[in-house]
């Protein structure tokens, strides 16, 4: 069975390799602006959709692609990748001594079935200096991360509380993905 993830994502790579599984990785190169007035859950899930589909035309039936895309969310406004140093700033100044949301919708694409679903979860910054944000983007860490921040790297000491799935907040959530694929697992093990 070939797994394909539809991502250049070295994160969600790294993810996946935990589940022991062997995988291609085919990113897709897809329009990702938000539409007017989309809401966070419809445009991620919109996203891990499109990414999935466009994949898997690429692939036959019996290939399973899986797909996700993740958002930060402080209150109803959707953080992006940032743009620059000054939108890395702004947005980390917002989420300094905050609770905000981060939902990744995940998708699996077998035998031309779609199955989704999205991991929410809430994180709370600690209160964050302007020296400490200056800092930070200097590293590099902030330049390719939805709210200018990665979990797993140096703004893991600006989280002073998670609740919700890590792997989640780094952009593949692994039980949810465990369970999506059951059901692939046990089709592909009948034929």
């Amino acid at each position: 069975m070939d797994f394909i993830l539809a991502s250049a994502s070295p994160r969600r790579a790294e993810l996946l390799c935990q589940l022991g599984l062997s995988f291609k990785i085919h990113a897709a190169d897809i329009d990702e602006t938000l539409n007017t007035h989309e809401k966070a859950l419809d445009y991620v899930l919109r996203m891990a959709r499109t990414k999935g589909q466009v994949v898997s035309e690429h692939y036959p039936p019996e290939a399973v692609v899986i797909a996700a895309d993740t958002v930060v969310c402080l209150e109803q406004t959707i953080m992006g990748k940032p743009k620059n140093q000054s939108d890395s700033e702004s947005m980390l100044t917002q989420l300094s001594s905050q609770t905000h949301n981060v939902h990744t919708a995940l998708v699996v694409i077998y035998q031309n079935d779609l199955r989704h679903c999205i991991c929410s979860s809430e994180v709370t910054f600690r209160a964050l200096t302007p020296l400490e944000i200056e800092r930070y983007w200097q590293t590099g860490e902030p330049i390719d991360k939805a709210g200018s921040y990665a979990i797993q790297g140096q703004a893991a000491r600006f989280i002073q509380h998670l609740t919700g799935s890590y792997s989640g907040v780094m952009g593949l959530p692994l039980y949810e993905l465990d369970q999506l694929l059951k059901p692939v697992l046990m089709a592909a093990e009948n034929k």
